[in-house]
């Protein structure tokens, strides 16, 4: 594996962020649960800063050769883009659960994009704004984008990754409908978005440890 990134988030800073990216699954989950009308467990056991070729070697590794991600990009104080990453395999469990179960399967294939991209953007969307928001910032993203291919595929999109690149990496486990799900969320950061995020994870704690509650004061 390649040497860690020297600008590393600490042991706090990454429990924070923990903190905040568990907050923000489990809105999407509320969300997604109104999407299927059942029960929807989101939870993100791990929260690991990477570097790009470190972020291709670990999936590559674990995964099938065949992924399919949810691209959106984000802007802000924080500027990068969010991938959520299935394995194909997982992917069309998704949809069954989303849709009900019941479709057969050339239906399931056909609404698989739709199904994709909105779950996908329930779950990057409420993630990512929950964090930005309880962080007294906010974020622009894009409209989701379904992406297939390999590791390097996914984590070496156009325009070319700058050096120093990083990945925040979000694993996330899903139970929806009785399906186990396994996934990822992907952060990709350049060197000032992580230096950014640094200094707002700082201010985090500074105002958690002084005693604020947490949500005050954030926008809406």
């Amino acid at each position: 594996m390649s040497n860690q990134s020297p600008l590393a988030l600490s042991e706090l800073q990454i429990d924070a962020l923990t903190e905040l990216v568990n907050l923000g699954v489990s809105r999407a989950a509320v969300s997604l649960r109104e999407l299927v009308g059942r029960q929807v467990l989101l939870s993100v056991p791990r929260v690991t800063l990477l570097s790009r070729d470190d972020a291709i070697e670990i999936v590559g590794a674990t995964e099938e050769k065949q992924l399919v991600a949810v691209h959106q990009l984000f802007e802000g104080d924080i500027t990068g883009r969010a991938l959520l990453i299935f394995p194909e395999i997982n992917s069309l469990e998704l949809v069954r659960a989303v849709t009900g179960g019941g479709l057969p399967l050339e239906d399931i294939i056909e609404l698989e994009q739709e199904a994709l991209a909105e779950t996908g953007n329930i779950i990057l969307n409420g993630c990512l704004a929950t964090i930005a928001n309880m962080l007294h910032r906010s974020l622009k993203m894009s409209l989701p984008e379904i992406l297939r291919g390999d590791s390097h595929d996914l984590f070496e999109l156009a325009p070319a990754p700058e050096s120093g690149d990083v990945v925040l990496f979000l694993y996330i486990n899903f139970a929806v409908r009785e399906r186990d799900i396994r996934g990822y969320i992907a952060m990709l950061m350049d060197m000032p978005s992580l230096a950014a995020l640094e200094g707002l994870l700082d201010e985090f704690i500074e105002r958690t440890a002084g005693g604020m509650a947490p949500e005050a004061n954030a926008p809406v």
